[in-house]
């Protein structure tokens, strides 16, 4: 259908409310499968796919405690909705685990319990990663063989990673360690980098 200017007119769509009222976010892009390295990066992708899915409530909450003046049938209603839900987060997050890990944790009962499980397993496994990435860092030597451009670049994404895990370090140090980490050729340059 084209308009008074020849250009195609958008036809107009109106929802009704009652309808869609939970899509108010369209679902993330799924997070990759994860096999037991970098929770961290996992974790986010993941609690931000159950959000926009609305199930990001299931890990942290455990069946409703209804007061016990609730109407038995409303009660069995909330509770069975809830059920359903917090099986819908499980069985997401167990499909976002690979297969190993998946057969591992399959026998949780519920997504509370499930994430937990992971956080306790995995958040000491990142512990051990600010000490491989401070390691890396203090390790880290420049050689003559490689632009020195490029070598830096490499030393700046550690000084990121560095940040990344809550290891804060002043510029000033910063700036000491890569005059430092210069190849040896660069040994006149780095004394006056020293000294200025």
């Amino acid at each position: 259908m084209a308009n008074d200017n020849g250009n195609q007119a958008v036809p107009m769509v109106t929802v009704n409310a009652s309808t869609s009222r939970t899509s108010a976010l369209a679902p993330a892009e799924k997070p990759g499968k994860f096999s037991g390295i970098d929770f961290k990066c996992w974790k986010q992708k993941m609690f931000f796919y159950l959000t926009t899915l609305c199930l990001q409530k299931f890990i942290k909450e455990d069946v409703p405690d209804l007061p016990d003046e609730t109407p038995e049938n409303e009660s069995f209603l909330v509770i069975e909705a809830w059920k359903h839900s917090d099986f819908l987060c499980k069985n997401y997050i167990l499909s976002g685990l690979d297969d190993n890990l998946c057969n591992v944790y399959s026998g949780v009962e519920t997504s509370k319990e499930l994430w937990n499980a992971l956080e306790k397993k995995y958040k000491t496994e990142d512990v051990g990663m600010k000490k491989f990435v401070a390691a890396k860092f203090l390790d880290y030597k420049m050689v003559d063989n490689k632009s020195v451009i490029t070598q830096v670049q490499e030393l700046q994404v550690t000084i990121h990673d560095l940040l990344a895990e809550g290891l804060v370090i002043n510029e000033v140090f910063q700036v000491a360690a890569i005059i430092e980490k210069l190849p040896p050729l660069w040994k006149d340059f780095k004394n006056y980098l020293k000294h200025k």
